[in-house]
């Protein structure tokens, strides 16, 4: 087994909801159950916006946090 996925049709949001719940002190859930933002908008501050697509969801998520 390489992989725990209980659905394709799901994985991206089943991925995402538990990397919030791992790291909620700082990230929310954006609209539609599709992307993950900082809790905490800082003005002034340019936004990172990076995407994948092929299957590594969601390996782009370390990206939003502090620093």
């Amino acid at each position: 087994m390489k992989k725990f996925i209980n659905s394709v049709d799901t994985v991206l949001t089943e991925s995402l909801d538990g990397f919030v719940a791992a790291h909620a002190d700082i990230l929310v859930l954006g609209d539609a159950h599709k992307f993950i933002r900082r809790k905490t908008l800082r003005p002034g501050k340019v936004a990172l916006i990076s995407g994948g697509g092929s299957g590594h969801e969601p390996l782009h998520g370390g990206f939003v946090g502090h620093g």
